[in-house]
């Protein structure tokens, strides 16, 4: 079964997602941006949502962390949370 390790920020509009990609852009930490804006549990650790298998996520978030490249940012990305912002960190 594939796994893989990803960190994310969810917020409640896309215009904040975009806003905190831009910050991304320019040099802020993901985990520092987790911690401060992310409406996720994990925002206490970075958005670090630790090592999963293929299906445990809903489907949109998981096709982004399968499918596309590694250690780079993703999204806004909607699902029914909200918004998300998306860095797979590895894949297996």
């Amino acid at each position: 079964m594939a796994r893989a390790h990803a960190l994310h920020i969810l917020v409640k509009t896309r215009e904040q997602a975009e806003a905190l990609k831009q910050q991304l852009a320019k040099g802020a930490k993901f985990g520092d941006l987790a911690r401060q804006h992310s409406l996720c549990p994990s925002a206490k650790k970075g958005g670090d949502l630790g090592e999963f298998q293929r299906g445990h996520m809903v489907a949109a978030f998981d096709h982004v962390v399968f499918n596309k490249p590694t250690l780079e940012v993703h999204g806004p990305l909607k699902t029914k949370f909200g918004w998300h912002l998306i860095k797979t960190l590895s894949r297996s």
